[in-house]
């Protein structure tokens, strides 16, 4: 693998171009082969756009070995479709709506870098083709995951769902339990503070002036002890962006996986020898009221197979460490 950095004599330039002045014997088709064959990542994302300006700061990654396909249209489960709401299994590496700055992107860009919400409209428009002729629908953000997060996700359909289920985010009303996995041992807690959107180093976290920010709670429970991890049940009170991953990496608990959140500013990053698949972090379960017939609503996702399988490794070198000591 290769790694680049971007300076300012780099900036602007495309991510095929960029390509052909690493490899100079390269035509541009070989170099665009190479970025739709899977083999660049930038800032440690899949880029499959060959025409993506590049800017100071950026890290370009050029691989030997092609990475995992993105998933598509179908790949997606939709676990709950009325004419109001829509609740989806949202799979990691995807973000679940599109940055605003992509918005104008022509539709076969857009496919090269696919979203959420864009994945389930496609979905949602193969299955209603006749209700939806002349006009085309949209979904209404009501919250999101992390690009890097798995798990249940509800998009409003119409703007009278939007604002019943926007009053009970608002209310904290909203039941949203994630499962993490984190190094060393935690005891089961309440975690409140404060979130700003820079706590001195450019990045979100917990300010210790309290009339900054917004106020985040979170409720962990130990779930499993695992050797030098734990499993997590996290349960938000409040929904700030990113507050799992930072309230646990605040207790020096960042969550495997975990590339930006690695301990408090100013401090060095704490070092990650969990060897995850991803960020361990996956949205289990969420529950609402329907925002127009007032039904309960609930739904639950056990943890998909990168995690599990991680998860199970650890389990077995548990195993192992019991056989041994009884040995």
């Amino acid at each position: 693998m290769n790694k680049i950095e971007i300076t300012n004599e780099l900036a602007g330039v495309t991510v095929a171009a960029l390509l052909r002045r690493h490899y100079p014997a390269r035509s541009w088709s070989a170099v665009r082969k190479m970025v739709a064959g899977r083999r660049v990542r930038l800032n440690g994302d899949l880029c499959l756009d060959a025409a993506r300006r590049l800017q100071v700061g950026d890290t370009v990654d050029i691989l030997d070995q092609p990475l995992p396909k993105l998933p598509a249209r179908d790949d997606i489960v939709i676990r709950h479709l009325d004419r109001h709401v829509v609740v989806v299994e949202k799979p990691a590496g995807i973000p679940t709506v599109r940055h605003p700055a992509e918005h104008d992107w022509p539709v076969q860009r857009k496919a090269l870098v696919p979203t959420l919400d864009d994945l389930v409209l496609g979905q949602i428009l193969q299955r209603e083709k006749s209700a939806h002729k002349g006009k085309r629908p949209r979904l209404r953000i009501v919250h999101r995951l992390d690009k890097e997060t798995s798990g249940l996700v509800v998009f409003a359909r119409t703007a009278e769902a939007e604002r019943g289920l926007g009053s009970q985010f608002k209310k904290h009303t909203v039941i949203r339990r994630y499962l993490a996995i984190v190094p060393g041992h935690f005891a089961s807690r309440r975690i409140e503070s404060r979130l700003v959107r820079d706590r001195g180093d450019g990045r979100r976290g917990s300010s210790a002036h309290p009339g900054l920010g917004k106020a985040a709670v979170t409720h962990v429970e130990v779930v499993e002890q695992l050797p030098g991890l734990t499993l997590l049940s996290c349960r938000l009170e409040t929904g700030r962006t990113h507050q799992i991953r930072i309230h646990l990496s605040e207790l020096g608990h960042p969550v495997c996986g975990d590339k930006v959140y690695r301990g408090r500013p100013g401090e060095t990053p704490l070092a990650d020898a969990s060897d995850a698949p991803r960020l361990a972090l996956h949205a289990t379960e969420l529950g609402f009221r329907h925002p127009v017939t007032d039904e309960s609503m609930h739904w639950s996702m056990s943890l998909p197979t990168d995690l599990r399988n991680f998860l199970e490794r650890l389990r077995g070198q548990r195993a192992n460490q019991m056989d041994r000591s009884r040995s």
